[in-house]
C-alpha cells in the first residue's frame, strides 16, 4: 500500500485544534499552513480522518505540487501525476480552481488545461477516446498560489461539518466544526455542567455531548471516497465498527441549552434525538436572565446573537450587559462566548483571560474566554 499525502482543510484559526486531533489519532510529522494541516498516511487513513475529525472541513488527497508559469507547464506537469492510479474509466470527475498572485490567473483556463491533462493521462491506461463520467464522483482542484500549483482530489464530498444530525437549523446557525472547536478549546469536561443560554438549534450542546460520549462525528454520513475502487470498502466498515466500540454509553451528562424561541428548542430536541442524545441534553425555552443556576463550577459555551446578524445593535448591547451581570454572580463558572462585537469585554464588564480570532462563516469573530477557579478537590 503506497504512502499518500493528505490535507485536512480548516477554517482560519482552527488549524492548531485540527492538528491536536490528528496527533490524538496517532499521526506524526504534521505540517501546519494557513487553513490546512498536511499529513502522511495510506488508503486506510482516508476513512479514519473523514470519520473522526471534528474540526476539519475536508480531507483532500494531494496528487502533486509544482511551479507553473505557463499553461504548457501546467499541462505537462499535471499529466505526469498518477491520476490513472486513482480514477476509474467511468469516473465522474470535475475540476475546480482558484488562483492567487499567480501568472496563470484565469481560473477557467486553468480548469480546462487540468481536465485535458487528466484525460490524456487516463487514456494511457484506458483504451477509449471518450469517458462517460457516469461513475463515482471525483472533485479535482487546481489551486495556484504565487505560481505554485497544488493538485488535489476531495475525498469528503459534502463538507465535514455536515454530520447528518441537523435536519433543522435556526436563523443563524453555527457550523458544527466551529461548535466542536469551541468545546475543545474550553476547559469543560464531561463531569461538569455545560450550559448554552443561546442554544438555537442546539449545535454546541450536541457537539459537546458527542465529544463526551466519544461519538465519531462522521459515523452517520457518507463520503465521496466510499465509492472509489482504490479505497477498499472494508476500510470504511472497519473504521465505523471500531468507532462504534469506542462510544461511551455510561457517563451521566449534565448539558443544558436554553433559548427564547420555541421553534429553536423544538429543532434542537429533534437534532439531539437524531443521534440518540435526547436524554443527555435538557433543552428548554427560557430567557437567559431568568434561568436559575447553582454556583457549581459550571461552564458556559455559547454563540450569542450578533448585531449584524440578528436584532438591533442597542438591543444586543443590552443583552451582553445582562449576560455579564448574570454570570458576575456565579463566581465559579467559566464563560466562553463567540461574537463579532469588538466591545464585548466592556459590555460584559470583564477583561477576557484569553481571546482567539475565529471565523463564523465569513464573519470575523472573537472567542472570548473568561476562566472561573479550578474546582475544589473532589470535584472534576
Amino acid at each position: 500500500m503506497n504512502n499518500i499525502e493528505l490535507i485536512a482543510t480548516t477554517t482560519f484559526g482552527l488549524e492548531a485544534i485540527a492538528k491536536r486531533e490528528l496527533e490524538a489519532l496517532g499521526y506524526k510529522n504534521l505540517k501546519v499552513e494557513n487553513g490546512k494541516v498536511i499529513f502522511s498516511g495510506s488508503e486506510r487513513d482516508i476513512p479514519k480522518a473523514n470519520i473522526w475529525l471534528r474540526t476539519a472541513e475536508r480531507i483532500l488527497l494531494k496528487m502533486g505540487e509544482f511551479k507553473a508559469f505557463s499553461f504548457d507547464e501546467l499541462f505537462e506537469k499535471t499529466k505526469a501525476l498518477p491520476w490513472d492510479e486513482w480514477i476509474e474509466e467511468d469516473a465522474n470527475f470535475v475540476v475546480e480552481g482558484k488562483s492567487i498572485n499567480s501568472k496563470l490567473y484565469s481560473i477557467s483556463d486553468c480548469q480546462r488545461i487540468v481536465e485535458k491533462a487528466v484525460v490524456e493521462k487516463l487514456k494511457t491506461k484506458y483504451d477509449v477516446d471518450w469517458f462517460p463520467k457516469t461513475g463515482a464522483k471525483y472533485t479535482i482542484e487546481v489551486a495556484l498560489l504565487k505560481d505554485v500549483a497544488t493538485l488535489t482530489i476531495d475525498t469528503s464530498g459534502a463538507g465535514l461539518h455536515k454530520r447528518g444530525y441537523r435536519d433543522r437549523a435556526g436563523d443563524a446557525p453555527i457550523k458544527e466544526t466551529l461548535a466542536a472547536a469551541m468545546v475543545l478549546l474550553s476547559f469543560w469536561n464531561k463531569d461538569r455542567v455545560l450550559f448554552d443560554p443561546f442554544c438555537g438549534s442546539g449545535t454546541i450542546p450536541i457537539e459537546a455531548a458527542m465529544i463526551a460520549r466519544n461519538i465519531a462525528p462522521g459515523l452517520d454520513r457518507n463520503f465521496a471516497a466510499e465509492e472509489w475502487s482504490r479505497v477498499d470498502k472494508s476500510y470504511w466498515a472497519e473504521v465505523k465498527r471500531e468507532a462504534m466500540k469506542k462510544i461511551d454509553n455510561d457517563t451521566q451528562l449534565q448539558i443544558l441549552g436554553s433559548d427564547t424561541d420555541k421553534r429553536s428548542i423544538l429543532r434542537a430536541r429533534d437534532n439531539a434525538a437524531n443521534l440518540g442524545l435526547e436524554d443527555d441534553i435538557q433543552f428548554f425555552m427560557k430567557d437567559m436572565r431568568d434561568v436559575d443556576l447553582k454556583d457549581e463550577y459550571g461552564v458556559v459555551i455559547t454563540n450569542p446573537p450578533y448585531g449584524e446578524r440578528m436584532g438591533e445593535v442597542e438591543e444586543i448591547n443590552m443583552l451582553y450587559k445582562d449576560f455579564g451581570e448574570k454570570f458576575k454572580e456565579l463566581k465559579t463558572w467559566s464563560v466562553y462566548a463567540i461574537t463579532s462585537s469588538k466591545n464585548f469585554e466592556a459590555l460584559y464588564d470583564r477583561r477576557a483571560d484569553r481571546k482567539r480570532k475565529l471565523y463564523n462563516g465569513r464573519i470575523e469573530t472573537t472567542y472570548y474566554q473568561f476562566y472561573g477557579p479550578r474546582p475544589d478537590k473532589g470535584l472534576k
